[in-house]
């Protein structure tokens, strides 16, 4: 199975923590191409934003024009770089000039962002059309057992983000999977 790119520039790491960026990101995992038109779109951006943020991921390697899915020479289409991923090997960007500021900024923003999504699934409004859960499982495993689910789990979400999806007319989003596995935090620790 393919795997994750191992990224480590603290530049890099800037650069997506910033929550525009990553969403962008998410929409090309999960949709494949887009224009800056489609994401200023489905993010409710002015188009020159997006372009502006489309730019910047590809100036640091995240993403490319997409030429094969381009309608002529002009029409810009960006994809992913690498349809797996990028890993954050935290410890070795903080090795590196600015690798402890990258990491508070982008330790800060996941954790802003972690608290949005739980809010967003726990709310009291319903919406409708859309499904949202939230799973709280405790799991005996070693380090090694540790790893190897979450491998398992990618492997599924890998599958799914790959499927060709049909072209029935059903409407779909953007749905956000969001996981964490750890050992179990003290009480104290939030």
């Amino acid at each position: 199975m393919p795997r994750a790119t191992p990224m480590h520039d603290p530049q890099i790491l800037r650069a997506i923590a910033h929550p525009v960026r990553n969403r962008i990101l998410a929409e090309l995992d999960a949709r494949g191409s887009l224009r800056a038109a489609d994401v200023a779109r489905e993010l409710d951006l002015p188009a020159n934003q997006a372009s502006f943020h489309l730019r910047q991921l590809a100036k640091y390697g995240l993403i490319e024009e997409d030429p094969d899915a381009a309608r002529d020479k002009r029409d810009r289409v960006w994809r992913t770089v690498n349809p797996e991923g990028f890993s954050v090997e935290m410890s070795e960007v903080e090795q590196q000039p600015g690798g402890k500021a990258a990491s508070r900024v982008f330790r800060r923003t996941k954790r802003d962002w972690g608290h949005l999504v739980v809010d967003a699934v726990l709310s009291d409004e319903p919406r409708k059309g859309r499904w949202s859960s939230l799973t709280d499982t405790a799991v005996l495993l070693t380090r090694a057992e540790a790893q190897q689910l979450s491998e398992e789990i990618e492997e599924v979400l890998s599958r799914w983000g790959n499927r060709a999806v049909p072209d029935d007319q059903e409407e779909r989003m953007t749905y956000l999977y969001w996981a964490a596995i750890l050992p179990y935090p003290a009480v104290d620790e939030g």
